[in-house]
């Protein structure tokens, strides 16, 4: 499974109701998208829950390889390209996935926290934490969904949360969810990815 995501930071007098109407007209062109896991279309509002920016960042769970690149070789992705500029994509292999207590109800925020792993860190007992810290996060009262990932490049963990609750309680950035594509939601692998 690989987790992916890009940021499209707007300027901070942007009319953030133009990717509301975005999304609310395309968002359902992925509701059946293959090898989708999820598509959780996230925004951030200078003001709001923190943030300094406003920004466009969907989020990504996919169950193929090849769902991945049929999406960033295709149209969907290109429309986006046109509209906005190439934005960089990250991207990062799945640990752990596992739904959450509120697993049934619509997503309205998300957390994203981004840990660099220090150089000295024993890999295989930090994989066995990360996957913990992902079946924590998803016993939480009102969380959809966890998952943790790692980007072997830069060494880097991510924690993804969904909530069926505005403005969550948790260390990282806060999102809205405007949007939830999750045609292939049922075969994300729960637990460990190892």
């Amino acid at each position: 499974m690989h987790a992916m995501q890009y940021e499209i930071t707007l300027p901070a007098d942007y009319d953030m109701g133009i990717i509301r109407h975005r999304v609310a007209t395309k968002g359902h062109l992925l509701d059946d998208f293959p090898g989708l896991g999820l598509k959780a279309y996230l925004t951030r509002e200078r003001g709001r829950d923190g943030s300094p920016v406003n920004q466009y960042a969907p989020f990504y769970l996919w169950n193929s390889p090849e769902g991945m690149n049929s999406f960033l070789w295709g149209p969907g992705f290109r429309g986006l390209a046109d509209d906005f500029g190439r934005p960089d994509v990250r991207n990062w292999t799945v640990l752990a996935y596992e739904e959450g207590a509120a697993a049934s109800a619509t997503p309205k925020a998300a957390i994203r926290r981004a840990q660099r792993i220090p150089a000295r860190t024993p890999l295989p007992e930090y994989a066995v934490e990360l996957a913990h810290e992902a079946e924590r996060l998803a016993r939480q009262d009102g969380a959809v969904s966890a998952a943790v990932a790692i980007d072997p490049h830069a060494w880097e963990a991510v924690h993804f949360s969904l909530w069926d609750h505005a403005s969550p309680h948790g260390v990282g950035d806060v999102f809205d969810v405007l949007h939830l594509s999750a045609p292939e939601r049922d075969e994300l692998t729960r637990g460990r990815q190892w």
